[in-house]
């Protein structure tokens, strides 16, 4: 999977996906201990496609690369690369991708009423009430959460 950059901020990078070829990768069905090892010698060896296992709305799925560190208690870290798709209707407790006058952000979204809150994960950051002065858009509900180690 291709990624073309569309946008980037001091806060986000965002992309959108080029679909247009199949990524198949080796899959193997056969569940992965966490514990101790186990045996794996009659495994079947199949084929993943990550584009259709990741992206269930082509046309409003994008992704964004994470620019520091305002999440990290629920593991999205700095340099993660966030699957968002537009199409998703924002919820209480979802994890979205908004701008909020001109910034992006990425955040947990709290509804109260008539009150918007843009929650961190992370006790350093405190919580931003969006007001209707403020130049607000959710762009997406974050689906994934790619993570390199």
């Amino acid at each position: 999977m291709k990624l073309n950059n569309i946008n980037t901020t001091k806060s986000i990078e965002l992309y959108i996906p080029n679909l247009n070829s199949e990524v198949r990768l080796p899959f193997f069905d056969v569940g992965i201990s966490a514990g101790f090892p186990s045996p794996a010698d009659d495994f079947i060896e199949l084929s993943i496609d990550l584009n259709k296992e990741l992206i269930k709305h082509q046309y409003t799925t994008y992704f964004a690369r994470v620019k520091g560190h305002s999440m990290k208690n629920v593991g999205i870290n700095d340099g993660d690369l966030l699957i968002i798709d537009k199409s998703l209707e924002p919820q209480n407790n979802k994890i979205a991708v908004c701008q909020i006058d001109g910034e992006f952000t990425v955040k947990r979204i709290k509804i109260e009423k008539d009150i918007i809150w843009l929650i961190a994960e992370n006790e350093d950051y405190q919580p931003i009430k969006v007001t209707p002065e403020n130049n607000f858009v959710i762009w997406g509900i974050v689906i994934h959460c790619i993570k390199t180690f």
